[in-house]
This record gives structure tokens, C-alpha cells and sequence, in this order.
């Protein structure tokens, strides 16, 4: 289901996702199948979403984000792809920001460009993730410090 008010430019969306209104879809973006992406979301052209995703409202997606299965990504959580922005200035190639299959990113979190979030972990909500999260840890704060393995 694509709800009516939004603007999918991609073909390349799986079986049974889900796109509700006021989402801006890119045409080369890749989602895929039993997604949800919740209102107000933006997903550039090289981002690639694997299956069972939720994507709450709120979330911008830029080009060189690649989630894994079974990845929930809260509501206004932040992504960023240039370490150094400035206006009409653009990289060569945005880094790699990778969240891995089954990770959870709470509610206002903000993940800087080139990270991993690593299998099964969580990010709690407003955290800055400024370096990789290893695979089932928990992580929380500015920056982004691991509570629990």
C-alpha cells in the first residue's frame, strides 16, 4: 500500500510494505518486502532497506544508509552522510552509515555518517552515535556510551 499523498518515485519496493502519506521517495532507492514507513519520512536514491523494517515518522534517509533486516528505526531519529557540510559543497562519495540486521534506534537519536550499528543492539532514544555500536549492546547518551553488552 503507497498511500495516495505521497511521492514514490522508486518501483523497487518489496510485497506487503507499507508507505504512508507525506513520504518523498527517491528513484533509486531499494525497500524491501513487509515494510513500514511511517508519514512524513524522506529516503534518498542510494538507500537500501531490507525486509520486515519499521521506519517511524520523522526520518530522513540519505544517500549512502543501508539497513539490514528486521531494523526498527524510531520516530525523528537523525541519519547524517557528510562530516563536513557546507552549502552547495558536496563529498565525492557520502560515507557508509550501516545499521545491521535486527538493531533498534530509539526515538530522537541522532547517528553520525561512516557508523555501524551492530547486530541486535539498541540505541535509546536521544543518543549521538559517534562511532561504530558493537553487536548486542545497548547504548545511550552524547556521546553514545555502552551500558550494557
Amino acid at each position: 500500500m503507497i498511500h495516495n499523498l505521497s511521492d514514490v518515485h522508486t518501483v523497487n519496493i518489496g510485497t506487503d510494505t507499507n508507505v504512508w502519506q507525506f513520504c518523498v521517495i527517491l528513484q533509486g532507492a531499494i525497500i524491501g518486502k513487509n515494510c513500514n514507513i511511517c508519514s512524513h519520512c524522506l529516503i534518498e536514491n542510494d538507500v537500501t532497506i531490507g525486509n520486515n523494517v519499521t521506519i517511524k515518522s520523522g526520518v530522513q534517509l540519505w544517500d549512502g544508509i543501508k539497513i539490514e533486516d528486521d531494523v526498527f528505526i524510531g520516530p525523528n531519529v537523525t541519519f547524517t552522510n557528510d562530516k563536513k557540510p557546507r552549502s552547495k559543497v558536496y563529498p565525492d562519495t557520502f560515507l557508509e552509515t550501516k545499521i545491521e540486521k535486527n538493531a533498534s534506534i530509539g526515538a530522537n537519536a541522532t547517528i553520525l555518517p561512516g557508523v555501524v550499528v551492530g547486530e541486535y543492539s539498541i540505541v535509546g532514544a536521544g543518543a549521538v552515535v559517534t562511532r561504530d555500536v558493537i553487536a548486542h549492546s545497548v547504548v545511550v547518551g552524547n556521546p553514545a556510551r555502552v551500558i550494557e553488552k
